[in-house]
């Protein structure tokens, strides 16, 4: 983030609103102010998935227009998934959409949500059911902030690491299993090798299937049960990473049941998400109806069929359709704590 280089492309006629929380606003935007051509504002939204909603949306819009921004403004988006997710869509729907710049600064949003141009808020019956596809025009990650995240904020962006090696690379997932140590550690040399294999498979994906039509669909690997889990327990009592990592186990089990993987391979995801200290079973009030029923409204689902992405083996996923209701929802009842 320090570096003047990196945002010499910006220009100094251009007015800039920082979208950020306050945690966020007292940790980096001193350091940020620096790097800018111009003196920006601040515009701040809650800490948390409760807060990736509608009214946060229009909050931040009222607040750029009492500003007096306008087309020619710059929007940069300081925070993790949260942030980056709501500060893109206003950018996108702002005046017919003005320039964005993502700064992400959790490990999630690291590896997942800067990098792609999906923005998007909730609804109280789906995750990121409103939304737009925009591109930033620069994505700034500095792995140094991932040294202040509370642990479990930490850990969840681990799951999306994970999540790259399943659905791309067996190579980076042997890689990861060998470096656990390092990983939790948040050594900055592996953290480097983690970001940046993260985001160079996605990178790639997304620049063959931008807006999801085929190949992106496999980077919603343990999303489709990971988004129903976040949406019946209440968005914000699990973590975004934390679901993902159930959602994974669940995908995982299901490609199991189906016989498309071997046993084997699923515990070796299990224990991986386990030794990262991620979760891999549900809550015990859990409710099977109610994650079947979010999960009805993924964005994935093909007309009344869900479409799950299945493993084969370490590096390889499938997109299946057709599944029995009944199978999905065993898979379901059998990962609930007792």
């Amino acid at each position: 983030m320090s570096d003047p280089q990196v945002w010499s492309s910006l220009s100094s006629e251009s007015r800039i609103v920082v979208v950020t929380n306050k945690i966020v606003h007292s940790l980096y935007a001193p350091q940020l102010c620096r790097m800018l051509p111009v003196d920006p504002d601040f515009v701040y939204v809650g800490d948390g998935e409760e807060y990736k909603n509608l009214n946060s949306f229009m909050h931040i819009i009222d607040d750029l227009i009492t500003m007096g921004h306008d087309r020619s403004s710059l929007l940069i988006a300081l925070g993790g998934g949260v942030v980056g997710d709501i500060g893109g869509f206003v950018a996108a729907t702002y005046q017919r959409g003005i320039s964005l710049v993502q700064v992400p600064t959790t490990l999630l949003s690291q590896v997942d949500s800067s990098i792609g141009g999906k923005t998007a808020v909730n609804h109280e019956r789906g995750k990121n059911l409103i939304g737009a596809f925009y591109q930033p025009q620069l994505v700034v990650i500095d792995t140094e902030t991932l040294v202040s995240l509370p642990h479990r904020v930490y850990i969840e962006g681990l799951a999306e690491v994970v999540k790259y090696g399943i659905i791309r690379d067996a190579d980076f997932f042997s890689w990861i299993e060998k470096n656990v140590d390092l990983l939790l550690k948040r050594d900055q040399t592996a953290l480097v090798r983690a970001v940046k294999n993260s985001c160079e498979t996605k990178s790639a994906i997304v620049e063959s299937d931008e807006r999801e039509s085929n190949l992106r669909l496999i980077l919603n690997f343990g999303h489709t049960f990971g988004h129903g889990i976040e949406n019946s327990l209440g968005y914000g009592t699990l973590l975004h990473g934390e679901a993902v990592s159930i959602g994974m186990v669940l995908a995982s089990d299901l490609s199991v049941r189906l016989g498309l993987m071997a046993k084997t391979v699923a515990s070796r995801i299990e224990q991986l998400l386990q030794r990262l200290e991620l979760p891999t079973t549900l809550p015990s009030n859990t409710s099977v109806e109610q994650v079947f029923a979010a999960m009805k409204f993924d964005k994935k689902a093909y007309g009344s069929q869900q479409r799950h992405i299945l493993v084969r083996e370490i590096g390889s996923v499938s997109v299946e359709t057709g599944i029995e209701p009944g199978v999905v929802m065993q898979t379901v009842e059998n990962r609930i704590r007792r």
